[in-house]
């Protein structure tokens, strides 16, 4: 049981936490490119990206696992991220500093899913059973370097203030 809910139970909820969390991601990466904010879908991106970082601590393990050391990277990254956006009003360098953090973090709930994909897909599992062969390690560098690709372009994209 975790939380009151069965193993099962919990890593449903968490999964689909995870998927909206990736979906509003690449709606807000959308509004990066737009030069627009999206409010309401940055906070659902940044409120379910939170749930599931946090969730994943509370998955029963001996150790640290590495979805938890990514969940942790992701909350410290949320912070500056956060405090740019709701607090300096994406005031000079924060735009920046907002942007990229929006990326790193949806970069970083992409990478965990698909490392899950690896571990939990039938198809995928022998390819990679211990997430170091090559199929998988192909697979995360193509995505990192997608993401830091998406990256310069939202930093060079996003600037709110010349949208109405």
């Amino acid at each position: 049981m975790i939380l009151g809910m069965s193993t099962a139970h919990f890593t449903l909820l968490h999964t689909i936490i995870s998927v909206i969390a990736i979906v509003s991601g690449f709606i807000v990466l959308g509004g990066l490119y737009a030069a627009r904010r999206l409010p309401g879908w940055t906070e659902l991106f940044l409120v379910t990206t939170a749930l599931t970082s946090i969730a994943g601590f509370f998955f029963p393990n001996a150790k640290i696992t590495p979805g938890q050391v990514f969940g942790a990277i992701t909350l410290i990254v949320m912070v500056p991220t956060i405090i740019a956006l709701y607090c300096l009003y994406l005031g000079g360098a924060w735009r920046w500093i907002y942007a990229g953090g929006a990326v790193i973090v949806l970069y970083l709930n992409v990478f965990v899913l698909i490392a899950q994909l690896f571990a939990k897909v039938t198809i995928l599992q022998p390819l990679a059973p211990t997430q170091s062969e090559p199929p998988f390690l192909v697979t995360e560098f193509i995505v990192l370097a997608i993401f830091v690709v998406l990256g310069i372009v939202a930093l060079v994209r996003f600037h709110p203030e010349q949208k109405a």
